[in-house]
């Protein structure tokens, strides 16, 4: 029995851990061959052997998607090597974290670069390709605070509101091509990088779980699931949506507070 992306060509940044690592497993699990792309060299070498390990097609590409030349290369060699471009994921993100006051305009320029410049490089580029394959599927990562208000967030959170937007716009202009562009948000996922933000407060991340309705963060197969399906051709039917993945974070009008408000956490 074939699986649900067999013979695509799927490329994937921030793919060195969590829900990039897991979507890479899952993609390759269902026949995809998968180039994972990531700044450090290290986790994405660990990636790669995982999903070869499993018996999955993959390559990796080491670079930053903030350099927009580094990126519009990657997909192209990509595109040189195999022929086409099935699927594209801008999973790769920046996450700035501190009031409006002490924000220097640097960390406003980096998550902007990693958050909205790249996904437009990507999408751009994969785009060019998808139009003369008359196919494909692209697939934004954004966050619950790209359409609501967390403090201390704003790099981060416009940044990803920019990256909604975008994508709707993407989405119109792709569909008369056969091509679809959607967005999935996630809430609170546990991953390695939210173990690195609550090194100092461990008992944090329960805390904002008690506030969602789920009662716990997600785990990264969860949204790696919601990924391959927006991939497979069982979404065929569907672009320019936002698929919430945050355990019914985004759908609730109050939100409990949660037992300590130090230290605040975004997807």
């Amino acid at each position: 029995m074939a699986g649900r992306v067999e013979g695509k060509v799927i490329f994937l940044t921030g793919g060195s851990e969590g829900i990039g690592r897991a979507t890479a497993l899952r993609l390759t699990e269902e026949g995809a061959h998968v180039v994972i792309a990531a700044r450090r060299a290290e986790p994405l070498a660990e990636t790669e052997a995982l999903v070869r390990a499993q018996g999955g097609s993959v390559e990796a590409m080491q670079f930053d998607v903030a350099d927009a030349d580094a990126y519009i290369k990657a997909i192209a060699d990509t595109i040189a090597r195999h022929g086409r471009l099935d699927g594209l994921v801008n999973n790769a993100m920046s996450s700035y974290r501190n009031s409006i006051l002490d924000t220097t305009l640097d960390a406003w320029k980096r998550d902007f670069a990693v958050n909205a410049e790249a996904v437009f490089i990507g999408t751009r580029e994969a785009l060019r390709q998808m139009y003369r394959q008359k196919s494909g599927s692209i697939v934004n990562i954004a966050s619950t605070c790209g359409h609501r208000a967390m403090e201390n967030m704003a790099t981060y959170s416009a940044s990803k509101a920019a990256l909604i937007h975008f994508s709707a716009v993407a989405a119109m202009e792709a569909a008369r091509h056969n091509v679809r562009v959607n967005v999935i948000s996630p809430g609170q996922v546990n991953t390695e990088s939210l173990g690195i933000i609550h090194k100092n407060a461990p008992e944090r991340a329960s805390q904002v779980a008690a506030t969602i309705p789920m009662l716990r963060g997600g785990q990264p197969v969860e949204l790696a699931n919601a990924i391959l399906f927006m991939l497979s051709d069982e979404s065929s039917f569907v672009t320019g949506t936002i698929l919430p993945v945050d355990g019914g974070k985004s759908a609730q009008l109050y939100t409990p507070p949660a037992p300590t408000q130090s230290n605040p956490v975004a997807a």
